[in-house]
């Protein structure tokens, strides 16, 4: 009986038709964030910036959990929160050393701030819990607007400066050396993470935010090196994920961050399982023979 019960708070599909008609702002919004935060988590692998994340999103939450206390809008805490913190980084973490130990000093700042203003809130438990596993099945018209208000903007500054981004990314003592601006470019780049990471803790929770902006983009470059086709795939990647987590959300009890970070991490695993078998297949193809040197072909 357990067991029943169990199973039918993870899925449960009664009404299923009724209830997807009521979540479509929250499949576009699954599925802007996905394709989005797929893309910018390539150049946050790329450029070592995982644990940047997570450091950013504990500013946001405190951002969030401050505009809640005070009745401000939530989504403009939570914006302020991750561009104090992707400005701070940007500026003083331009070794990996420095940047490392700044998100480690910020991040138990910001979760303590969190937790702090969610104790002195005396509204309902749900908005608290929200800030921290997500609440996409909620998305509204205002929120979905700055959702892909934020994300085109993102997507289009990350067009313009894809080239240097990426060549600064990919061997930056190189670019540094052609002149290209490493320190513009990282500010830069950190303020467009730090405005997924806000828009993204909003939907998927602060706990929890790696799941998209980072599990896809790692996944992809477990199966592939080019520069087309790891973009491409972590888009998809992250697209599954959202999209797929609201879906099978929508049949349970449970918010919607297990199902998104459980399909994420299955992505990750098939990758790295199909990357390692690919290797080894590689590794046993014969060489073709050789001519003994000295001896005319």
């Amino acid at each position: 009986m357990l067991t029943t019960d169990f199973w039918s708070s993870i899925f449960n599909f009664t009404d299923y038709g009724r209830l997807l008609a009521l979540v479509q702002n929250s499949l576009i919004a699954g599925a802007v964030l996905g394709i989005v935060g797929g893309l910018i988590g390539v150049f946050v692998m790329q450029r070592d910036m995982a644990f940047a994340v997570h450091g950013i999103s504990e500013l946001s939450f405190a951002g969030a959990a401050a505009a809640l206390l005070f009745g401000a809008n939530v989504v403009a805490g939570s914006l302020v929160g991750s561009l104090i913190a992707a400005t701070i980084i940007g500026i003083l973490g331009a070794r990996a050393r420095d940047r490392n130990s700044i998100i480690g000093v910020l991040m138990p700042f910001g979760l303590g701030l969190g937790i702090l203003f969610l104790a002195l809130y005396p509204g309902r438990s749900g908005n608290r819990f929200g800030l921290l596993t997500g609440q996409i099945l909620s998305v509204d018209i205002p929120q979905l607007g700055v959702l892909v208000a934020i994300s085109v903007v993102v997507l289009a500054v990350l067009l313009v400066i894809w080239r240097p981004l990426v060549f600064d990314s990919v061997d930056p003592d190189v670019a540094m050396a052609r002149g290209v601006p490493a320190r513009t470019l990282s500010i830069v780049f950190m303020i467009l993470l730090g405005l997924m990471v806000a828009v993204s803790v909003q939907i998927i929770g602060a706990l929890l935010v790696l799941a998209l902006l980072v599990t896809p983009a790692a996944a992809a470059l477990r199966v592939s090196s080019s520069p087309v086709v790891v973009p491409l795939l972590a888009m998809l990647f992250g697209f599954v994920s959202a999209v797929g987590g609201i879906l099978l959300a929508l049949g349970g009890s449970l918010p919607i961050s297990p199902y998104v970070t459980t399909i994420s991490f299955l992505i990750y695993l098939g990758c790295r399982i199909a990357g390692r078998i690919s290797g080894n297949r590689l590794r046993r193809r014969p060489e073709p023979n050789r001519p003994a040197a000295g001896v005319a072909v």
